[in-house]
């Protein structure tokens, strides 16, 4: 049975590490701003499909006191990525897996270049939770990850796939490639469009005009992942995208609680990269271009200070 360590226990890492440990996995947890109390208390996960808490936990200050790990989490905002290689470094050893469960494009091309023999796997949670306290988890519905396999051994990858399903997790595999561009297709519109109007998900999708706009957007991601070659992405997904933020409680995207904490926004790895990528094969994503420069503009208003 795989061990694991998760770096970033916040709504994201906090929830599939607890999921885990309750389960009867062994996991460890890096933690920073909260370690003192998950110390004393362990975590608590407020969860639609039924209350749980993982008490005693095995929990960390500091990277460099972490034993090695099988597979380690990152939940990270990939604003931190940065501390990426200080914080790895002393977790791995030959065969470890790394899952980023983290929001962009680029991620795993721009940490293999540091770690360049590194298992890497790509995770996309398709839900909605948010860290209310330290130690306390709100998952509010949904819960399933898409992994998709960037540079890690066909044996080990699928190892690690039948752990996270046996553990009880909604988890499938998906190229890729794939993979990251179909989160895109909610990202995008969502995260920046909740920021710039200062509102959420519910409220973008009852007005017409925004519906239509949000809806526009994931168009242009499709076209930018098409262009890209992933040509599984259609307009049925984007259908799918809408019906299912419908039926989704009024939720406010993690770029959203962000900018409400006046904390940095993934903009690099949401915004500017794929838009990149998608230009260096000729084609351009408009409505999306300008939501980055709105939201660059009203980062640098709201962190000034």
């Amino acid at each position: 049975m795989m061990n694991y360590t998760v770096v970033g226990a916040g709504a994201i890492g906090g929830y599939y590490g607890c999921h885990l440990a309750h389960a009867g996995r062994k996991v460890r947890f890096l933690c920073h701003s909260d370690y003192a109390y998950v110390k004393e208390h362990g975590f608590r996960v407020d969860s639609c499909d039924g209350d749980f808490s993982v008490f005693p936990a095995e929990v960390y200050a500091h990277s460099a006191d972490i034993p090695q790990s099988d597979v380690v989490l990152v939940g990270l905002k990939s604003v931190n990525n940065h501390l990426l290689p200080e914080l790895l470094a002393p977790i791995l050893h030959d065969d470890t897996i790394v899952v980023l469960i983290q929001n962009g494009i680029g991620l795993e091309e721009d940490l293999q270049h540091h770690f360049p023999h590194l298992q890497i796997v790509a995770g996309l949670a398709f839900i909605c939770s948010a860290k209310t306290a330290p130690g306390r988890v709100s998952h509010q519905c949904y819960g399933s990850i898409n992994l998709g396999n960037y540079s890690c051994p066909d044996e080990r990858f699928h190892a690690l796939l039948a752990d996270f399903i046996d553990a009880g997790l909604e988890a499938a595999e998906v190229p890729y490639l794939e993979a990251r561009w179909r989160k895109a297709v909610w990202n995008m519109p969502f995260n920046g469009m909740t920021v710039a109007l200062n509102t959420s998900t519910d409220k973008l999708l009852k007005n017409p005009s925004t519906r239509q706009l949000i809806y526009d957007q994931m168009m242009e991601v499709i076209g930018a992942a098409n262009a890209l070659g992933v040509n599984t992405l259609t307009s049925e997904f984007a259908d799918k995208m809408m019906a299912m933020t419908d039926a989704m409680v009024p939720y406010s995207p993690s770029m959203k609680l962000d900018f409400d904490f006046h904390r940095p926004m993934e903009i690099p790895y949401l915004y500017t990269r794929p838009i990149a990528e998608a230009k260096k094969v000729g084609f351009d994503m408009p409505k999306l271009a300008m939501l980055e420069a709105e939201l660059r503009f009203i980062q640098s208003q709201y962190l000034v200070g």
